[in-house]
């Protein structure tokens, strides 16, 4: 019965440990959260009121400017930037954005994929260690951005998808990211990055008259890509605070799990010793009834 305690108690020690280890881990994404929460509530309003606005400039256009950014032709090649975390220990995170990449590339661009024109832009170790081990064509010059997480590095990720759609080599591009809602709530999506998408028509919904000042095609060809530029880094910021409320929910959970089998292992301990306590007690009173007869 000895062994059987110390296997119980042995056990007890390890869920302890790990549980320090689940409770740390927690508050340090706790920590990160709150600065990652702050640069994606700040940044958002600015980048979607960026993108309507660069949407309703190419939909107001009508051919009159030429877009090279805008431009909507044949759908041969494809890019899929994926943004996933470098770390693991956050739940389903990086398995659903994985799942939600392959799901698209097989429904959506199922026949560019069979001909080998899908390439993946990892954002992320988790999803370039992914799509690298599993044969599909990866970009591997952007995977390392959160090892330093800067506008600059972002944007040159964003260059890199606005050249090769100029220059023909690819035809679309699209975003797969989590877009960030609470600490326990992730919304998985995928967003047009290239051509610039129009605003969908409605018969109450009217195209936005703007002044243009200098001229439209100045303005365009500046403004374009910084909207783009910030898109994606609104996408990555987005990425960055729901892995850290991902992580935090997952710890919570992984140390409220431990409490449950701390207090299953302490009732299995305490009956283990107490059976011990029995038998020996069992064992002192035969051998005294033994020596008494």
């Amino acid at each position: 019965m000895s062994g059987a305690l110390k296997e119980v108690r042995n056990r007890i020690k390890s869920v302890q440990s790990t549980q320090q280890i689940t409770k740390a881990m927690k508050m340090v994404s706790a920590a990160k959260l709150r600065r990652a929460q702050d640069a994606i509530t700040q940044m958002r309003p600015y980048a979607k009121k960026l993108q309507e606005m660069l949407s309703n400039i190419v939909s107001s256009s009508d051919g009159d400017v030429a877009m090279d950014l805008a431009y909507e032709r044949p759908i041969e090649k494809v890019l899929i930037i994926v943004v996933t975390s470098d770390r693991g220990l956050c739940g389903g995170y990086n398995s659903n954005l994985i799942k939600l990449t392959k799901q698209t590339i097989l429904e959506k661009y199922s026949t560019q994929n069979t001909k080998g024109n899908v390439q993946v832009l990892p954002i992320g170790k988790k999803g370039y260690e992914f799509f690298t081990k599993n044969g599909f064509s990866v970009v591997d010059a952007y995977w390392d951005i959160f090892a330093d997480l800067r506008f600059e590095r972002v944007q040159a990720a964003a260059k890199y998808a606005m050249n090769a759609f100029v220059s023909k080599e690819i035809d679309v591009v699209e975003i797969i990211y989590s877009e960030f809602k609470n600490a326990a709530s992730q919304v998985f999506t995928a967003e047009a990055f290239l051509p610039v998408p129009k605003i969908a028509e409605t018969g109450s919904k009217k195209k936005s008259d703007f002044i243009f000042e200098p001229t439209q095609s100045v303005l365009i060809e500046e403004l374009m890509p910084k909207i783009l530029n910030t898109q994606l880094y609104k996408a990555v910021l987005d990425a960055n605070a729901s892995e850290h409320g991902a992580r935090m929910t997952a710890m919570d959970k992984a140390s409220e799990n431990a409490n449950e089998m701390l207090k299953s292992l302490k009732i299995s301990y305490n009956r283990a010793r107490q059976a011990a306590i029995t038998t020996e007690l069992t064992e002192i009173v035969s051998g005294a009834a033994a020596l008494q007869g």
